[in-house]
Parts: C-alpha cells; structure tokens; sequence
C-alpha cells in the first residue's frame, strides 16, 4: 500500500499547496534552517518563538503531567507545521514539540506569519485548515490510546512515522517507543515481537524496518487512516485555485 500522503518529500506540502499569489506573499519572509534531533521547537507555556515548516523530519507533540508522565499526541513532517497557537493567535501551548527525526525546514517569525494571514485571508483559511487536520489526529490518537490494543497503537504509530520519512527504516529505540505510546518499556517489547512474528517489522537494536506495510495497516484496524483522509480533504497535495481560495 503507497504511503498516506501523494505529496512530494523535499518540500513543505503546506506552502506548495498554496495559491500562486500567497506563495508569493509568503516564500519571501522564510528561512531555510537544520532541524536536529531532540530540537526543542515549542516549550510549554513559553511564548512561540519561530514557527517552522518541515521540509524533512518529524516532530512530535507531547503532553505532560505534573508527576512526569508523558505521551504523544501529535506528530507531523513534511505535510505540516509546529506552531498552531501562532495561527490561532493565543501566544503559547501547555505542550512540548520536538524534532524525533532530524531534517530541514522553513521558519517564520510568529508576528509575520500573523501579519500575513491578515493581508491575505485565503492564507489564512489554508492554515485553519491544517489546524483542523491536527484536531482529527489528536482525537483519533485519544481514541486509540484508550481503546486499541497495544499492538494496534504501535503499528498505527510506525504507520504515521512511515509516511512522513523517505525509506523504510527508522531509528527508534524501546524507551523512546515507551514515551510516544505512553507505556511501559516492557509492554513496547511485546507489542513489537508480536508485530515482528507476523512478518510486519523487523526490529534491530535501536532500529526498527518496516517489511510489510500493508500487514501493518490490516494490524491497525480502524485506529489508522481517518486523519490522513481528514488531512486529504482539507489539504491534499495538489488543490485546485478555487479550494486554494
């Protein structure tokens, strides 16, 4: 099965979906920059400082507790952006984003960016609509957390991965996994031999190989797929003028 998005990896689906005329107003003010792993992106309650459009990578969204637990509940690459509260103008986020795959990406101060959609309000809409597309994530990943098996989340969650990095192979370690899944070590373990016993992965120290996509998504059930239909809705990778509009 081809991956979710038909969009091209190597660029932002978010600007390059965008209508002649806002690409104009907009290319001018970005900057290319590397985005490492463990790249802080946004720290909780901190005022946003740069928003950034990944042309590569994958950043993750994490939610924390007070006692220290944590779990993921957004993830984005390529066909997305960090810095949602930029667009929704409220300053800042109770939640944590970080680069878990490095790469590269485009970045924009949040003043401008909000100057922008106020001069061109189609780059505006375009935006929102993103916002929404990460509003479906978060509910399907709620949903999937309480109520699928852990092998169901775990092959969502590398099905997700798989879609935003170019290849098959991606370097995850079991601690890492236990964080995003917001489970124990232990259970990571399981759910990946349970996965690799099907032919699914195949996971070496620290790496994980995806052999059979398909497998995986039959594995998923219905926890995969409704955000990124959601996301091909609202975004799409090659939108006429008049849904640019």
């Amino acid at each position: 099965m081809p991956k979710a998005f038909s969009c091209p990896m190597g660029q932002s689906n978010l600007i390059s979906t965008l209508s002649e005329a806002d690409r104009a107003l907009v290319e001018p003010h970005l900057t290319l920059v590397k985005m490492d792993i463990g790249m802080t992106l946004e720290v909780p309650e901190v005022p946003i400082e740069l928003v950034y459009f990944p042309k590569s990578g994958v950043g993750s969204t994490v939610t924390f507790s007070n006692n220290g637990r944590r779990i993921e509940t957004g993830l984005f690459g390529y066909e997305g952006m960090s810095g949602t509260a930029a667009i929704l103008q409220t300053g800042y986020t109770s939640n944590e984003t970080f680069m878990q795959v490095a790469g590269e990406g485009l970045v924009i101060e949040p003043d401008r960016l909000q100057d922008l959609m106020e001069q061109s309000p189609s780059f505006q809409r375009h935006l929102l609509r993103y916002v929404q597309a990460m509003m479906t994530q978060t509910s399907q990943t709620a949903l999937s957390n309480g109520q699928a098996k852990l092998e169901e989340r775990l092959a969502r969650w590398l099905l997700m991965c798989h879609d935003r990095i170019s290849g098959n192979e991606m370097d995850l370690t079991h601690e890492f996994l236990s964080i995003m899944l917001g489970v124990r070590r232990a259970g990571v373990t399981v759910g990946t031999h349970m996965l690799e016993g099907k032919g699914l992965i195949r996971a070496n120290r620290g790496q994980i190989i995806i052999l059979d996509r398909e497998g995986l998504e039959a594995e998923a059930q219905d926890s995969y797929g409704k955000p990124e239909a959601e996301y091909a809705r609202l975004i799409g990778s090659d939108l006429t003028k008049s849904e640019r509009s």
